[in-house]
């Protein structure tokens, strides 16, 4: 994917590019840190699942970057127990400060897909369980 500089990008210096993987960093890190995203989601197509803590920040969020603006699109897993649309509206609000603070891009939407709730005390439950066993 390329980048196509724009008006406020170019300086008396040179060019600024930002590429649009760039975006989808940026918004994979501030989706991640709301209160009650388990991980990010690659999606019904791939399956895939990232929990919070592996490195691929950026699947699960897909971006259309125009001249001035961008939209996002983030999938997400929910913690069990965190009430689905305050968590959502959270995601839209740091993903769209994070973008536009970063880049001056301005942040057209955000939308978020929640693809799965995920009980988190009973995997920590059967992790400690696992590591009795092994011991």
């Amino acid at each position: 994917m390329s980048t196509v500089p724009t008006e406020f990008e170019r300086t008396d210096i040179g060019e600024i590019q930002i590429a649009p993987e760039v975006i989808e960093v940026i918004a994979g890190l501030a989706t991640v840190e709301v209160k009650g995203v388990a991980g990010m989601s690659g999606g019904f197509a791939g399956g895939i699942v990232e929990l919070l803590g592996r490195k691929n920040l950026s699947k699960g969020v897909k971006v259309e970057v125009g001249q001035r603006e961008a939209a996002v699109d983030v999938s997400v897993i929910v913690e069990f127990g965190h009430r689905l649309p305050e968590v959502a509206t959270e995601i839209q609000r740091n993903v769209k400060r994070s973008i536009e603070t970063m880049t001056g891009l301005t942040v057209v939407e955000v939308n978020v897909h929640i693809h799965d709730v995920i009980f988190k005390a009973v995997e920590k439950v059967e992790e400690v369980e696992l590591t009795h066993r092994v011991k």
